[in-house]
Order: structure tokens, then sequence, then C-alpha cells
């Protein structure tokens, strides 16, 4: 590859990530190779669209970022606090960083690599949500695809009041914590979503756009 196509691709991967970070997945691109320096028809030429270019510059951010996450939940002795940890860890990653909160909330599932980081990510909190039950701190009937609810839930409030009450989702997330204790919790009405359920859901939630 030439020099200076290589200079256009990091640059582009700069630009993307400030972007990103500052406005969200859904940031024009146009802006994007204005902030790069180069045209719009470079983004496509190097990076084939937006799905690509969202592969190609978060998925190393948000994996160190989760694992980091993880490691920290389970070393917490007490189950049910290192459950509540690491999902309230997550949901403060959606409220400072727009781009992970479009990320770890998967409104863009065409991006092939950030969806199957996002994956493992459910993969691993199977595990917190495990030992949390055996403790018997955690509702029993609480499932590993019912994380998308907080996730969801958190980056919907996150985007309303970002600009009103930026702290509104610690509220939302606190009642939400406190329905996943047993005891006087009732039976759910329905059973818990498949994984392809979710699947179609994050589909429906995201960003209606042209390809």
């Amino acid at each position: 590859m030439r020099k200076d196509a290589q200079r256009n691709i990091e640059r582009l991967r700069e630009a993307a990530v400030s972007a990103f970070r500052e406005h969200g997945l859904e940031v024009p691109l146009e802006q994007i190779a204005q902030r790069a320096g180069v045209s719009p028809g470079t983004v496509y030429n190097r990076f084939g669209g937006r799905d690509a270019l969202i592969d190609a510059v978060m998925p190393e951010l948000i994996e160190a970022r989760i694992q980091e996450m993880m490691e920290r939940a389970l070393a917490v002795p007490d189950p049910w606090d290192g459950f509540a940890a690491y999902v309230t860890s997550l949901c403060e990653m959606q409220a400072t960083d727009p781009a992970l909160n479009d990320a770890v909330s998967r409104r863009f599932p065409d991006a092939a690599r950030l969806t199957e980081i996002c994956d493992a990510q459910m993969g691993r909190a199977r595990g917190l949500i495990d030992r949390a039950q055996a403790a018997g701190s955690l509702r029993a009937d609480f499932a590993v695809q019912d994380m998308a609810f907080l996730l969801w839930s958190t980056a919907a409030i996150v985007r309303a009041t970002a600009g009103i009450a930026p702290l509104a989702w610690r509220r939302s997330l606190a009642l939400a914590l406190d329905g996943l204790r047993p005891g006087a919790a009732h039976p759910l009405p329905v059973a818990a979503m498949t994984d392809e359920q979710v699947k179609l859901a994050m589909i429906g939630l995201g960003p209606r756009r042209a390809r």
C-alpha cells in the first residue's frame, strides 16, 4: 500500500475514534472525513462503509474496557456485589462515552467484530449471574438475556436525559437492581427471550439508515 494511502487510513481511524466518542456511532461519515482531511469517498474506498469503520476502531477499545470491568467484578468477594458492580460499570461506561453506549447497547449488529465481542461479554456475564444465584442473592429466574434490558433502558435514559439530568440513569438502575433481589420478588409473567429474539430486537433498535 502506498504511504499516502496508509496515512489516510490512520487519519481516518483517529478521526473516527474522536468523532464516535464525542457524538456516538451515528456521527455522519462526512464529518469524520472532514476531520481526517480526506474526501468522503475515501471512507468508503478504504473501509467500505460505517459498519466496517466501526469494526476497524471500536472492538479493541471496548474489549479492553469490558475485560477490566469483568476482572474487577470477579475480584469482589460478595457474589451480589460483584454482579451489581459489573452492571453498574457497564452503565457508567454508557453514560460517559456515547460510542461505547451505542456499542454496548448493540445498536449496530452489522459490525461483525463488535457484535462478536458483545456476545462474548454476555457469555462471561453468565458466570457472574450463576455465582450470585448460587449464593441466593440474585433472583433465580434472572437470565443472561435479561442483561439486555438493563443496557437498553440505560442507553435510552442516557440519550434522553444527557442535557437535563445526566445522573438520572443511576436512579433507574438502582430501582432495577433492587428488583433483581430474591425474597419479595413476584414470579415473572413470561420466559426470558432467546438469544435469537435478543438479536432481532437489537436490529430493531438500531438506527434506520441506508447501507
